[in-house]
């Protein structure tokens, strides 16, 4: 392991390769980056409803790539939610996050997890330390690497 986060598209949350994750996609979206997705029925905790694990880790990957967005290879240091409504299977949902403040290789970030109709079901803000610049690892979130096309 070479100390640099390496995205090798078996990611839990937005891996390409991981066939039992949640499969995230995201997009640049004003100031922050942005995913829509339907969880499936294997993401349940109780019935009809996301285990809050699952949403944290919503919470926890737009924030990662809010961060990627702003040039970092951003890992957790710390993450806060507060729980608005249950997160449903099997409907649209809006997961947007943004980086709000940097200072020296600490990023403030802040995400939420929506419903269609724009209704936040859960917010969140965490810290990510900063493990170097994208550009520094040949692999898909390098935009300058072969791998990106992947």
């Amino acid at each position: 392991m070479s100390g640099l986060p390496v995205d090798d598209g078996r990611c839990f949350a937005c891996g390409p390769e991981n066939a039992i994750g949640l499969r995230m996609d995201f997009e640049r979206s004003g100031d922050g980056v942005v995913a829509h997705l339907r969880l499936r029925p294997e993401f349940q905790g109780w019935q009809g409803i996301a285990h809050g694990g699952i949403a944290i880790a919503l919470l926890d990957e737009v924030m990662a790539h809010a961060a990627g967005a702003a040039g970092h290879r951003g890992v957790t240091a710390s993450l806060e939610a507060r729980f608005r409504k249950p997160v449903p299977l099997d409907q649209p949902l809006v997961v947007f996050g943004r980086v709000t403040g940097t200072r020296r290789n600490v990023l403030s970030l802040e995400g939420r997890v929506s419903d269609a109709a724009g209704k936040t079901l859960v917010e969140g803000t965490a810290r990510f330390l900063s493990r170097g610049p994208l550009e520094a690892v040949d692999d898909r979130r390098n935009p300058n690497s072969d791998a990106s096309e992947r």
